[in-house]
């Protein structure tokens, strides 16, 4: 277990989001997880230390039984921090990642450095200080497969989101349009601690601190907006749902270049891809 695991108090439940998906909030991101009639899945692996949190969770939700899979929404700090310890416990659970995101979770690559200049908040002035070294996760990590179906899943499809990460990807159900959409967008202002300390919910671009490719981001919001979801579960923010929800985020598709990328930044005008 980590030598400093995050207090109880520092979590907060997000039930009943959608039909059978709930979540938790551990300080500032959120972990979910989607059930199903054979079992259910993790989405996501939350910040380091908070291992405990997450098995406390599920236990809560599902008992003793283990998930049938971990899917990864992309590899920052913030969503994979307490895989190793959780693989640890459930090591026959397999992990899912886009192929792009590969390098980030097998020890290959460093991720982009973050961009304290994006301004915004305390949250993306401290950004030069959060980790960006890979996960290596060896032969436990699978790649999502090219039809987009996840197995584990039955009805939900993986939408590649690309910009805030090179590989992230983001998890749709048709069936009544529930979204999952890691950092492809928030309903926080992620780069403002006061706005993560409220959790005022309202629509925002992705973690403009993280983010590496505003013009790849930009089309993944659309696509997104595209699908007319009705239920959202944000890697950052409180969940959100209804019509209101659904012309927000056409709203932020339609005025991305205006309303969430950034003015200036180093991947503002020169994008990093891979």
């Amino acid at each position: 277990m980590d030598k400093i695991e995050i207090p109880e108090n520092e979590t907060v439940p997000l039930d009943a989001i959608a039909a059978g998906v709930v979540g938790i909030r551990i300080l500032f991101v959120n972990v979910f997880a989607v059930a199903g009639e054979s079992g259910w899945t993790l989405i996501d692996a939350g910040l380091s230390g908070s291992a405990k949190r997450i098995q406390a969770w599920a236990a809560e939700h599902f008992g003793s039984s283990r998930p049938n899979a971990i899917v990864l929404t992309h590899a920052h700090f913030d969503h994979v921090g307490a895989i190793d310890h959780l693989l640890h416990d459930w090591d026959d659970v397999p992990v899912y990642a886009h192929s792009e995101e590969l390098p980030y979770v097998t020890g290959a690559r460093l991720y982009p450095p973050p961009d304290p200049s994006v301004g915004g908040g305390l949250m993306a002035r401290m950004a030069s200080a959060y980790p960006r070294a890979p996960i290596d996760l060896g032969s436990r990590i699978g790649t999502l497969r090219a039809d987009a179906s996840i197995p584990e899943m039955p009805g939900w499809r993986w939408i590649h989101t690309p910009g805030h990460t090179a590989g992230h990807v983001s998890l749709f159900r048709d069936i009544d349009r529930t979204v999952i959409v890691g950092d492809a967008f928030c309903t926080t202002k992620q780069e403002s601690f006061f706005a993560v300390a409220t959790q005022r919910p309202e629509l925002h671009g992705p973690p403009a601190y993280f983010t590496t490719d505003w013009d790849a981001a930009r089309e993944s919001v659309r696509r997104l907006a595209a699908l007319a979801p009705a239920f959202i579960a944000p890697g950052h923010g409180q969940p959100m749902a209804g019509p209101e929800t659904t012309r927000a985020l056409t709203e932020l598709a339609a005025r991305f270049d205006e309303v969430a990328k950034p003015e200036q930044g180093r991947y503002v005008e020169k994008p990093k891809r891979a």
